[in-house]
């Protein structure tokens, strides 16, 4: 099925925690365009894709991205681990502090929770594709810079 190498493809080392900036990538791991979602909604799709090439393809993409999913929660980690309690309280980090601690939780930057019902796999080709493309087009768009302070 898989064969899983015990190494990030990219490996994360942030030296200095910051909880506001992991506030705002904890999107890329559990928000509506996160790698969660989208590792699941390709690797879900693949059972009605009717052309094996096809097939293959939506399970090595969905593959992908849980590779990217781990790396993201890397960073995560790393930007919160070994936080004073003034430093949680200081950045806002305190409302997720609150219910996970250092856990990497799937969420938006928002706080709402990961939720299948942000992504879909309908079994039809044409569907399913303009999804996957849909749902690439907002997560490689050009973002705002990171907020300063």
């Amino acid at each position: 099925m898989f064969i899983y190498e015990k190494k990030l493809q990219y490996p994360v080392k942030i030296t200095n925690p910051n909880p506001k900036y992991a506030q705002i990538i904890i999107s890329q791991y559990g928000g509506p365009d996160g790698e969660l979602g989208a590792s699941l909604r390709y690797l879900s799709q693949r059972y009605a894709m009717p052309f094996a090439e096809l097939k293959g393809l939506l399970t090595d993409i969905g593959t992908e991205e849980l590779g990217h999913l781990e790396m993201i929660g890397a960073i995560v980690h790393q930007l919160t681990r070994n936080l004073s309690i003034d430093e949680i309280k200081r950045s806002g980090f305190d409302t997720y502090f609150v219910d996970h601690t250092t856990g990497v939780y799937p969420t938006a930057a928002s706080g709402f929770p990961w939720t299948a019902a942000s992504m879909q796999s309908k079994g039809d080709l044409i569907t399913d594709l303009m999804e996957n493309m849909a749902a690439d087009a907002t997560t490689t768009k050009e973002q705002p810079a990171f907020p300063r302070g």
